[in-house]
């Protein structure tokens, strides 16, 4: 279980950082912030990964995806973050 933990710490610190740096625009986040995108991201590539190319017999539901599916994942959530961000940052003006 420590193992998992630290291998998803781990995943998520990876995919956060190369998630922000193929995401262009200024993504000012701490490293905690940036495990938790990878993180959450790694739960989105895993769930989308089960979407598309496993059968109803294998279906796994929300789980981790390797490094590629968790730097997918990541962009995806940045992206969404980015645009969920911007629009409330515009609406307080």
């Amino acid at each position: 279980m420590i193992g998992f933990i630290i291998g998803l710490i781990i995943v998520g610190l990876i995919a956060g950082f190369v998630a922000r740096a193929l995401v262009p625009g200024d993504d000012s986040m701490s490293i905690p912030k940036t495990i938790l995108l990878g993180i959450i991201g790694s739960f989105v590539g895993g769930f989308l990964a089960d979407l598309l190319f496993r059968s109803e017999g294998e279906d796994q539901g929300l789980s981790p995806a390797g490094i590629i599916g968790s730097i997918i994942g990541a962009v995806i959530v940045l992206l969404i973050y980015n645009a969920v961000t911007k629009r409330s940052a515009i609406s307080r003006r």
